[in-house]
Order: C-alpha cells, then structure tokens, then sequence
C-alpha cells in the first residue's frame, strides 16, 4: 500500500491522466534509449529522489518507455519524462489478453535470479543428473502454508524439482521468526535445522554472520507480498503452496494425462 501511494503521489506531481495530449514536447523520442533513460531517472530523481528506479527499457507501446522501481511496479513514460501512467499494460492478442507489464517483470525478475549466489541459499537437491528443473522459493519458517510446501520436498525431488530457499521472514527482521531462520542457518547442519524449525520442533538458538536480512530485502525487489512464493527459473512468480505434483505440471515436467 505504501508503494501505492506513492507512485500515485508521483503522479499528481508530474501529470493529470487526464490531460495528457499532443502538447507533450516528442523531440527527444529520436534520442538514444541511454539518453532517454538518463532523463526519465534525474526527472523523477528531481521531484520524487525517494523513489529509485531500477531500470529503463523501451516499451512495446510507441513513444514510451517503462521505468521499473523496487517492488517490480512499472511505470510507462514518454520519451521527454513529462507524462507518464501506472499500471499494467495488455496487449489484445489472438490468444486473449496479455499482460505486456507482466512480461517485464518475469524479465527483471530472471536477470536478478542470474545473478544470485546459490552457496548463500538452502538448497534440497535431487542428486545431481536428476535435476530437471529448479524453483526459488521465498519462505518463512512459522508460515503454515510454507511447512506444507517444506513437506512436499521429497516429492519435488523426486520428479526432478530443486528447491532453493530464500528468507522471507514475514514479520520482518528482528521478529521471531527472523531469529528462527537465523538460527537455522547458522546450525551445524542448516538444512535439518530448517526442516526442525518448520515441523514446529526447538532448535538452538545461534547467530552469526548470515544473508537473512538481505534475502528478506531482495523479496521486495521480487515484489514478494505472501509465502510461500515460488520463482520459476524464467522469472514467473507463482504466490501460494502448491502440492508437487501441480508444481510438476506448471514446470512443464509432469504430464497431467500420466497421473
């Protein structure tokens, strides 16, 4: 909701949606997407600092271009940074509707994914050769839903479904569950410290240096509102439990017909 409300803040500040028209200055539609991206960042920089953009791509809607903030929103400009809108933008294709927006944001999601290191996550593998496709998944410890998902590991593993853990402490950092998580990673063998803690079982309390509050961070960037949630490997994010054979099915690795 915060973000919400400032995105709309931001736009009483730039624009009326309802007085958009060709008054808007084009001529730096023909300038580079460098140089566009450049002004769309230094004039929300100027009027809003307090939203960072994260990036700036052209957008498949002539003469705009969409700035991507923190959370995953989207905002659609025009060349000059004078009008923009908010929202998802769909294309009215043959197949139905598309969610354009959408699109970009499994796009910015896979490029953050890349770029994650997997020695800092908690991983429950099949054994290698037997991989045939991996999930990242945001998860609290005290979440019910969440120790569902962790009861239907040997199962995802043994369709061939890796399971990368994140933490996504719900109640935030400093909170219970926080703790708990801290103290999972920091155990000799985290792995069963964390199937302990989410069976409901006391492990020992531990600290140390540990990436807890940094996973809990990037959920945000993921736009993470719930958990369990589950990043596919192209960036699609599924909010909710799903049992493994369902997950099997959305991977594209089990055939419903076969069950």
């Amino acid at each position: 909701m915060k973000q919400l409300s400032q995105i709309f803040g931001l736009a009483l500040v730039l624009v009326s949606f309802a007085v958009y028209s060709d008054e808007s200055d084009t001529s730096s539609e023909a300038a580079p997407l460098d140089q566009i991206a450049q002004g769309i960042i230094a004039r929300i920089a100027e009027v809003r600092p307090d939203l960072p953009i994260i990036s700036v791509t052209a957008s498949p809607l002539a003469g705009f271009y969409d700035a991507v903030l923190p959370g995953g929103q989207i905002l659609h400009f025009t060349a000059d940074a004078k009008y923009f809108f908010a929202g998802d933008l769909y294309e009215v294709a043959d197949v139905g509707l598309v969610n354009v927006t959408e699109k970009s944001r499994k796009g910015a999601r896979k490029q953050i994914l890349d770029q994650l290191d997997e020695s800092e996550m908690l991983v429950f593998s099949p054994p290698k050769g037997l991989v045939k496709a991996t999930v990242t998944v945001f998860t609290d410890i005290d979440c019910s839903y969440c120790r569902k998902l962790h009861q239907e590991i040997p199962d995802m593993n043994r369709l061939g479904i890796a399971v990368r853990y994140l933490a996504y402490p719900r109640s935030g950092v400093d909170s219970e569950s926080y703790d708990k998580y801290v103290s999972a990673w920091c155990a000799d063998n985290p792995k069963i410290a964390l199937t302990r803690a989410k069976n409901g079982q006391s492990i020992d309390d531990r600290t140390c240096e540990n990436p807890v509050a940094a996973q809990y961070e990037l959920g945000g960037e993921f736009g993470v509102n719930s958990t369990p949630s589950i990043i596919h490997e192209d960036g699609t994010l599924v909010p909710g439990y799903l049992p493994a054979d369902r997950l099997a099915e959305s991977l594209g690795i089990l055939d419903p017909a076969s069950e």
